[in-house]
Parts: C-alpha cells; sequence; structure tokens
C-alpha cells in the first residue's frame, strides 16, 4: 500500500510548489488585487521572483522532488499558498473547499498534477462546508488535527471526517480565536508547527486549552514563540525532516531557542513572499510524501 504523508515531521520527499512568477504573474496582476486579498503591502515582483528561486534552492539541495503548479488565469496571488486547497493524509489526496472566496478556484487546479503523479483523491469538501489545508496538522498516520474556524467550518470537518474514516482513528477538532476576524489568515498551523515527533513550536496564548492539554499527553515539549516574533511568523515552521526545519530569517530568538533543542535550522528571505501576505514555509508548500 502507497503512504503519502504519513505525518508533518516525516523525511520530506516530494513536494508541491507554484512559483512566484507563476501566482503573481506581473505588477498588474499584484497593483489589482493585493489589497483586496488584505496584504499587508504591495509585493515587489522582481524581488518576490528572487527570493522564491532562493526557496526552491533550498529544497533542491535537500534533495527533494519539486512538482511545480502551472500558471492559471483564474487564480489570485494566495495561489502561491499552495498548502491550503489540498489536504495529503497517508492514503491520498483530499481536495478541500476554500473559506476565503477570493480562492475558490484553487482546488480545480490539482486534479492533473495529482493523476499525474498518481496520488488519489479520495474525496473532495463540497459547499457550504469548507476546510483548508493550513487548518490541519498530521501528528502520525493515524492521527490527525483540525481547526475549526473562519476558514475551516463545521459541515467541512464532518465531511473531511467521513472520508478518512477508515484510517484515521483520531481526528481532533480545535476550535479556533476571532483573533483578528474573519479577513484575518488565520489557520491552526498559526499556533503550532510540529518539528519533531515529541517536539513542536507554539504560541500558546492562541492555543485552546483542551488541544494544549492533549498535545501535553502525547509528551509533545514545547518551544514557545516570543509575543514579538509571532507577527513575523515566527511559529510557521517547515519541517525538512526531523528536526532540521526551515523558517523565514529574521526571528532569531524562535531560531536560537530551536538550536539550542538540537533542531538544525535553514532560512531563507521571505519579505515579499510571505511577509506581505502573511504566508510563511507552512503556507507555501504542500508535501505530497513523507515518510
Amino acid at each position: 500500500m502507497n503512504h503519502f504523508v504519513k505525518s508533518d515531521v516525516g523525511q520530506l520527499r516530494w513536494l508541491l510548489l507554484k512559483h512566484a512568477r507563476d501566482a503573481f504573474r506581473d505588477e498588474k496582476k499584484i497593483r489589482s488585487e493585493w489589497k483586496r486579498l488584505n496584504y499587508s503591502e504591495q509585493p515587489d515582483f522582481d524581488k518576490a521572483l528572487k527570493e522564491y528561486d532562493q526557496f526552491v534552492q533550498i529544497f533542491e539541495d535537500s534533495g527533494i522532488q519539486i512538482h511545480f503548479l502551472p500558471p492559471d488565469e483564474t487564480t489570485s496571488l494566495d495561489s502561491i499558498y499552495v498548502r491550503d486547497p489540498l489536504i495529503v493524509t497517508p492514503r491520498g489526496a483530499v481536495l478541500g473547499n476554500m473559506g476565503k472566496k477570493e480562492r475558490m478556484t484553487e482546488p480545480r487546479v490539482l486534479y492533473e498534477i495529482l493523476d499525474n503523479l498518481r496520488i488519489p483523491v479520495l474525496g473532495m469538501i463540497e459547499a457550504p462546508g469548507c476546510v483548508e489545508g493550513g487548518d490541519v496538522v498530521m501528528f502520525d498516520q493515524e492521527t490527525m488535527a483540525v481547526g475549526h474556524g473562519y476558514r475551516t467550518n463545521e459541515e467541512g470537518i464532518r465531511q473531511l471526517r467521513e472520508i478518512i474514516k477508515d484510517f484515521i482513528k483520531e481526528l481532533i477538532v480545535v476550535p479556533l480565536p476571532h483573533w483578528d476576524g474573519p479577513g484575518d489568515v488565520l489557520h491552526l498551523m498559526s499556533m503550532i508547527s510540529p518539528v519533531d515527533y515529541d517536539l513542536a513550536v507554539v504560541y500558546s496564548r492562541m492555543m485552546p486549552v483542551p488541544f494544549r492539554q492533549w498535545l501535553k499527553q502525547r509528551s509533545i515539549q514545547f518551544l514557545e514563540v516570543p509575543d514579538e516574533e509571532y507577527g513575523t511568523l515566527g511559529c510557521n515552521i517547515l519541517t525538512i525532516s526531523p528536526r532540521k526545519c526551515l523558517m523565514i530569517e529574521g526571528n532569531s530568538k524562535t531560531k536560537e531557542l530551536l538550536e539550542q533543542n538540537a533542531v538544525k535550522v535553514l532560512e531563507y528571505p521571505g519579505k515579499e513572499i510571505s511577509l506581505k501576505g502573511s504566508g510563511g514555509p507552512t503556507c507555501l508548500t504542500r508535501p505530497l510524501r513523507r515518510d
């Protein structure tokens, strides 16, 4: 039996990306969309391309097989954040339905690449349900957590539970806070990034008590992101393999905390592709195969 993504910390083998040149396309598209999509500032197209090339190089140097989504005229700047329209489980893919209306066209463009890679589509979330990939964390091949908030709703969770019921033994539903409201980017992975089976970077001030207690019961150690680095995506960390991770440069306190716990930290410049759109390395990537 094929196993695709057993957890969010296993060795990363295959990765889905969408290059900034294909998501942003040109300065005209950026100018027309960035405010409507709630970006903090207008991205600079040329600088974004340079940042993204450096981002890609990190994965190539790590021997990870990269698959790129093609440009699509129906998608927005946000399509650079490829995690959200897709969930990949041990048995195959689940196509999401986006909670952000400007992103509704993204899931449908994934069928062809999934078919080419022989990754089965187990199902899709249909309206009025919505589920975004940033709200889903795989702790192991039988345990999943899903955030219930503005981007993932109760009906979407019900549909997801039905699709995965034969192989996910425990699905933890985590109520998310209002925080900065429905226009903000807030997912479950805004408050937790596992970096090993027993270690996670967290922002506990946002975390519901029952979920925090559940993590503690699993003997997961917390590395707490300081308040001053939460807004610069200090809690948004992509694990490449256990205790080897990638984060946006500039969060020195979080980086030091990771290194003190025997985690190898890689960094990338992300002012244009991450900070302005509030999407860190987990948002920019969709793992397709992990050991």
